[in-house]
């Protein structure tokens, strides 16, 4: 079965053929055109069609040829890497990460900068532009070859780009974050919530490539997710679904700021562990400690693991997908830890687990998850087949 999104072989819908034979040759890593033709159920001749004009704007290229079964040997088209590039600013409340992503999403450069306490929104956002600015100069791209700035920052955020009311930043309420980088950067700017951006990283450049369904738990100073259903990011009524860390994991357990009671957030966030630990060490010691078999932290590790396992058992059972991605700065040396708990509670709890498996993975690219997503964001924004444009066109 294929896992592609199909094309359609009406007319009008040039241009969502295009993006998804264009999708279907960055995901598979080196593909031919009659295979294309075989996942995406477009005729031969539109493959070829696309492909041509594809090969013509310099987007994808021909590189060597598969091996033949009798007859000519067929040829394998990639996705030119260095056709275009985006810049991915991942923007935590502590620190600023920036990514320069080529079009095969592949981390060119990267620049991590402090984020000074209490730094109003204005002069971070100038820092954001400055280093979006410098990693360009710096790896010697032109501005004619930047497709856009992502951005990928706290939530909620509402369809403008506009912050509102993010639980961990006092004085960014009503911050218009995306308009403003546009103006300091004059690049265009696509902004989503981090977690958003990191599953759309994992989706085109990390594991989550030719997978149709997939859930992305995020964890970072606090805890979130993201979404994709059959082949399209999932970002609900408003641009806030996937909200993992919000799902109640212990009744009895501390008050969250969003009004709820024992939340996987309010459980297993960074300063959550800190706190079970007595507060005498920070995030990172805790979890090198638990990493090298303390039991002290161990313990706490473990106990958090179960918290995100119950939620990850409740999401796979929720949505009945097949592949759950784990990444996020918080998953530290701890990542194994927390994968093979999930796993765990996944492949013996879950109600659908005989009728087919459910991978738990770590991001490849965990680190730089939201930054390498949010470099995604404008490339999945500019070339990513998206049904509902396709309707509403």
């Amino acid at each position: 079965m294929s896992h592609m999104q199909q094309g359609t072989n009406l007319p009008k819908v040039g241009s969502y053929n295009r993006s998804v034979v264009l999708e279907t040759i960055q995901a598979s890593d080196g593909i031919s055109r009659v295979r294309i033709a075989a996942m995406t159920g477009l005729t031969a001749q539109t493959v070829s069609v696309i492909v041509r004009r594809l090969l013509e704007e310099g987007l994808v290229v021909e590189d060597g040829s598969a091996p033949s079964r009798g007859g000519k040997r067929p040829t394998i088209l990639r996705v030119s890497a260095e056709a275009g590039y985006a810049v991915g600013v991942h923007f935590d409340p502590k620190a600023l990460s920036c990514v320069l992503a080529d079009l095969a999403g592949r981390p060119v450069a990267r620049l991590h900068l402090p984020v000074r306490p209490g730094a109003r929104p204005d002069g971070v956002v100038r820092q954001m532009a400055r280093a979006a600015r410098r990693i360009l100069r710096e790896a010697g791209v032109p501005d004619g070859k930047v497709l856009g700035v992502g951005l990928a920052c706290p939530g909620p955020l509402d369809e403008d780009g506009v912050m509102v009311s993010p639980p961990r930043l006092a004085h960014w309420d009503r911050v218009p974050i995306r308009a403003l980088l546009r103006e300091y950067t004059g690049f265009p700017v696509t902004v989503d919530n981090d977690a958003t951006a990191a599953a759309i990283g994992e989706r085109w450049a990390g594991i989550a490539r030719s997978t149709p369904s997939f859930a992305y738990l995020y964890l970072g100073t606090g805890i979130g997710g993201g979404l994709f259903l059959d082949n399209q990011v999932y970002r609900g009524r408003s641009l806030n679904a996937a909200e993992f860390g919000h799902m109640t994991v212990d009744p009895q357990g501390p008050g969250c700021y969003c009004g709820n009671r024992g939340c996987v957030e309010a459980v297993c966030c960074p300063s959550a562990i800190e706190a079970a630990m007595g507060g005498l060490r920070d995030h990172a010691a805790i979890c090198a400690a638990a990493a090298s078999g303390e039991p002290a932290a161990l313990r706490v590790i473990e106990r958090v693991a179960e918290r995100l396992a119950d939620a990850a058992v409740s999401v796979v059972n929720l949505l009945d997908i097949d592949l759950l991605v784990l990444g996020g700065p918080a998953l530290r040396e701890v990542g194994e830890i927390y994968r093979e708990v999930i796993a765990r509670a996944v492949s013996s709890r879950s109600l659908a687990r005989r009728l087919h498996p459910v991978r738990v993975e770590t991001s490849p690219i965990a680190a730089d998850a939201a930054a390498i997503g949010a470099a995604s964001l404008v490339f999945h924004a500019t070339y990513a087949p998206r049904l509902g444009t396709l309707l509403s066109g």
